[in-house]
């Protein structure tokens, strides 16, 4: 054991929290500690003290998450309990254990009027209580530890959780056809991919020297009507997929219509490889 980094991920049993788990095994060179909420409130600062205090942690990945876009307008404060407040308390600790503090957050910080792909410095705007708890998440890491990489990441999916591809395959094999919106453009985002890409930083060996704020996405721009065609097409499915504008399918929280991420940075500064969309849903696919 001696020698090795010892990496924490929180949110163990999410999207991307399982898929760091599924390629741990191929980073040997490491320790990993993976924990749920049930093993470790990340919202009890006196607990989080305690963990590390039992454990020599040299990156702590955060990749828990108050999720449900939509469910955030009637519980605003359990949504900003996790994705705020919890956030502090991890970046706080590690902090004074010197331990690298990598963050997950989004594309919901952008208000989505953009017409070119947002960079890192773009100004923030959320358009629903989501992405405002993910943005005071991102405020208080960087004032809490300095040293704070925060990866904003879009329309993330895995083989794990649930997600859009994972709701499309099901629909798809209910019924003749679907209505999928048209006019939301953005990137996909394997969260295999996103895995594969924490861990290229944490071997650049150039976490500590570069904080600040990354994006990660898969290359490619489309609409989700787009991205539901190529699931058909890639299963060979015969269900119809309809194009419809948001304004045909209402929802409680409101959508950024544009939410493409300039990827440019997070390649410069830790050559980090961003695959293809539609190589990596297929990808995806192959293991569903």
């Amino acid at each position: 054991m001696t020698g090795k980094n010892t990496i924490l991920i929180t949110g163990a049993n999410g999207q991307l929290g399982s898929e760091m788990r599924a390629i741990s095994s191929f980073y040997p060179a490491h320790n990993f500690l993976f924990v749920t909420k049930d093993d470790l409130s990340i919202d009890d600062v006196e607990a989080v003290k305690k963990y590390f205090a039992n454990h020599n942690i040299d990156y702590c990945i955060n990749c828990a998450a108050y999720t449900a876009v939509d469910k955030a307008e009637t519980e605003p404060e359990k949504a900003l309990l996790i994705n705020a407040k919890a956030v502090g308390n991890l970046a706080e600790v590690c902090n004074q254990y010197n331990t690298q503090f990598i963050h997950i957050s989004t594309d919901y910080v952008f208000d989505g009027t953009s017409v070119t792909p947002y960079k890192e410095d773009h100004p923030v705007a959320p358009v629903n209580t989501y992405g405002a708890t993910k943005l005071e998440g991102e405020h208080l890491a960087q004032q809490n530890n300095s040293r704070t990489i925060i990866i904003r990441t879009s329309w993330v999916y895995s083989s794990f959780g649930n997600n859009f591809v994972k709701t499309m395959l099901r629909l798809m094999k209910e019924k003749e056809q679907l209505n999928v919106v048209s006019d939301q453009v953005g990137c996909p985002t394997y969260a295999a991919d996103l895995a594969a890409a924490i861990m290229q930083i944490i071997a650049s060996g150039k976490a500590s020297d570069n904080p600040g704020i990354y994006n990660f996405s898969n290359s490619g721009i489309i609409n989700w009507w787009q991205f539901a065609v190529a699931i058909k097409e890639l299963t060979h499915s015969k269900c119809m997929v309809n194009p419809i504008p948001s304004s045909n399918y209402p929802t409680p929280a409101k959508r950024p219509s544009y939410s493409v991420l300039d990827t440019t940075q997070i390649q410069k500064v830790f050559s980090v490889n961003i695959p293809y969309w539609r190589d990596s849903l297929q990808k995806c696919i192959l293991l569903l």
